[in-house]
């Protein structure tokens, strides 16, 4: 019997670059020390009330409006009610489908592996993000730092069958909220997690909803790459479950990934909406989002990463491998671009770029944003490989050692006597002395052995420390032989 998988993800990401958070006025950034960006308000302390944060709402409908959402007229937030240790308040201030909350359906073209593909978004709201909490032998420590940081969470409609399409939408949307600024989406700080629902359903069977296998909902996986895994082990599991006939008997319900294990783990069955008692915040009055505001915000969606995709292949002529590499992350292409505004060629820039820069990177650990190369030192670089100063091979010594001693090309290449003999009249003394050393050598190229040319070339660059320009030097050392 052959399965289809049917998946759902609720991307849960956080707003920042705001001032405060989201109904407090407590600092919204990392911070490594527990417990420093707090607020009364944050630990629910009584006599407290929420003020709405205009500039996280303005990013909220922005990315609503980029992924095609409908944005409502009135905007509200209700009370999710729960109790939990990293919920001192016993409720989530948060947004449900009625009212409609920042945006409803909308749709996402993704690119997986080469081919377009669409993903259904069901809404994407903003809400307050919980404390955090840590599990340790015995005990547990909370951190309320993350508590009221503007929080957006998408649902999709279940449109994803594998975890390579999973993943790529995944990458999509990231990629939006950091082009955009909406996010810094870093989930080494804890800025992005995902749920993901998992069902089974005969492969032969019409994709309709009466014909989707029980729905498993796997919370809080912290990572893209985890994600995948928790898709792949989920779905191997339900199918065994399916071939050994307890499929049909297992309830809906919510599992954990184990880092450790690598499995989901059971942790309740699953808790419908009713149980939470959504009502509206009484202290939160309703808000008109006037039209002429959402069209500003609709003007101020800047240039995101297929676009840029797009601009570089056709304007610049990159091929669609090069492309991808440089839009992959926001501050690369910003990196790119900032290279050709200097006036440098899009072509060479993306080569030294892709090639040289990001090799560099990622051997070392470190971010674009991290090395002392400016994007006019790279240009200074190209010039001086472009017009001869030096050789392509020099210019790649000259960058490395520019990236690891914090140095300007210029300055490594005149410290370094690498500039490159381009005189004519230089070039012929050395090519003359070359020739005269090695009579044997003339004899054999004039007997067919052209290649003995490589071999005289290479003496010349010795002689000059590698300073000769090559394609001058090869020229006049065929042209003196023939002389000969």
């Amino acid at each position: 019997m052959k399965y289809k998988a049917i998946i759902g993800l609720e991307m849960h990401c956080e707003i920042s670059r705001t001032n405060s958070k989201v109904f407090s006025s407590a600092s919204n950034s990392f911070n490594d020390c527990p417990n420093g960006n707090v607020r009364p308000l944050d630990m629910g302390f009584p006599g407290t009330l929420p003020v709405v944060n205009k500039e996280a709402v303005r990013k909220s409908i922005m990315m609503s409006l980029m992924l095609g959402c409908k944005v409502p007229e009135y905007l509200y937030f209700e009370r999710k009610n729960y109790y939990y240790p990293d919920l001192p308040k016993g409720y989530q201030i948060t947004q449900e489908t009625k009212p409609a909350p920042i945006g409803i359906y909308g749709s996402l073209k993704y690119d997986c592996d080469g081919e377009y593909k669409e993903a259904f978004i069901n809404n994407i709201h903003l809400e307050e993000d919980s404390a955090s909490m840590d599990h340790m032998p015995g005990f547990s420590t909370i951190d309320y730092n993350r508590a009221g940081v503007p929080l957006l969470e998408l649902v999709t409609e279940p449109c994803f069958h594998d975890s390579t399409e999973a993943m790529a939408f995944l990458e999509t949307v990231r990629s939006i909220y950091r082009y955009a600024d909406i996010s810094e989406a870093d989930s080494k700080k804890g800025q992005i997690r995902c749920d993901v629902n998992v069902s089974i359903m005969d492969a032969d069977l019409e994709e309709v909803p009466e014909n989707f296998g029980t729905k498993v909902e796997i919370k809080n996986v912290n990572s893209f790459g985890a994600v995948r895994e928790a898709i792949n082990y989920e779905i191997e599991r339900q199918i065994k479950l399916k071939e050994s006939g307890e499929y049909d008997s297992m309830s809906q319900q919510t599992r954990r990934w184990d880092e450790d294990t690598m499995t989901t783990v059971y942790m309740r069955s699953k808790v419908d909406a009713i149980d939470y008692k959504y009502f509206i915040d009484p202290n939160i009055p309703k808000i008109k989002l006037s039209s002429s505001w959402i069209d500003e915000i609709k003007a101020s969606i800047p240039v995101l990463a297929h676009e840029r995709k797009a601009k570089y292949m056709d304007e610049y002529g990159l091929s669609n491998y090069d492309a991808t590499i440089l839009v992959k992350e926001k501050n690369v292409s910003d990196y790119y671009e900032d290279t050709i505004k200097c006036g440098a060629d899009p072509k060479s820039a993306s080569n030294w770029i892709s090639s040289v820069i990001l090799g560099y990177l990622n051997k070392e650990l470190l971010s674009i944003d991290d090395i002392y190369v400016t994007p006019s030192m790279l240009k200074d670089l190209i010039d001086m490989v472009q017009d001869g100063t030096i050789s392509s091979k020099q210019g790649k010594e000259v960058l490395f050692k520019c990236l690891d001693e914090n140095k300007d090309p210029k300055s490594v290449v005149e410290e370094s006597g690498m500039k490159q003999i381009g005189s004519a009249d230089e070039i012929l003394k050395i090519v003359t002395e070359v020739l005269d050393e090695n009579g044997d050598n003339i004899e054999k190229y004039k007997a067919g052995r052209t290649n003995v040319v490589d071999y005289l070339v290479g003496q010349v660059m010795k002689k000059t420390r590698g300073q000769a320009n090559p394609g001058i030097t090869r020229n006049m050392m065929i042209e003196e032989i023939e002389k000969r």
